[in-house]
């Protein structure tokens, strides 16, 4: 956690990627925020202006300067949800800013330096996804500093018990009711069950 080098965090789709980052970045000790961007479905123009923001003038429409995500972790922790779907520009970029500490912001021709730490994290194969060259292989192995593998439900069914207390919980105190209890066979018949979205569905 204390390191700056790159975080990525692999999981299938609800197994809780964005809480393990933020359990990384509470434990880091980092002064500054954590700041959190689901990057699918941002092509190259939009990402570049949510993370680098852009300079006055820069295009119609930019009537003001704008700071991006990268300035507001500072010190902190930019965590890019997702990374799987960053398009080839994007990648060269974020290449860039994990090799050089550097960025341009939108019509800047002056480089910032960034004092965030990033961690990424994606539910997708991203060796496959080198093999099939949709991915850079440079980007890859600079991601992979720091590399956690967070398992399916289906295949740490011990954690059933402690999730179900867990949310019975926190349900309890939303809705102002006492803590319901349940019969010991629903424990098992949950670990009977493959909990495709795992503890999102849970």
């Amino acid at each position: 956690a204390p390191s700056m080098q790159p975080v990525i965090v692999l999981g299938e789709t609800g197994v809780g990627k964005e809480l393990v980052a933020q359990a990384i970045h509470k434990l880091s000790g980092f002064p500054g925020k954590f700041v959190s961007v689901n990057i699918a479905g941002l092509d190259d123009n939009m990402l570049s202006d949510t993370l680098f923001g852009h300079t006055k003038g820069a295009f119609t429409g930019a009537d003001h300067a704008r700071n991006g995500l990268i300035t507001q972790a500072a010190e902190g922790t930019l965590f890019l949800d997702e990374i799987g779907d960053l398009g080839e520009a994007s990648q060269m970029k974020l290449l860039r800013l994990l090799q050089e500490q550097e960025y341009y912001p939108i019509g800047s021709d002056l480089p910032h330096i960034s004092d965030a730490r990033i961690i990424a994290a994606t539910n997708k194969n991203l060796r496959q996804m080198v093999a099939e060259k949709t991915f850079r292989n440079d980007l890859y192995y600079r991601l992979c500093s720091h590399q956690v593998q967070i398992p399916p439900l289906r295949e740490r069914k011990e954690d059933i018990a402690l999730l179900l207390d867990a949310f019975l919980e926190e349900a309890a105190q939303i809705f102002h009711k006492n803590v319901p209890t349940y019969p010991p066979e629903l424990i098992t018949m949950l670990a009977n069950y493959s909990f495709p979205g795992n503890i999102r569905e849970l």
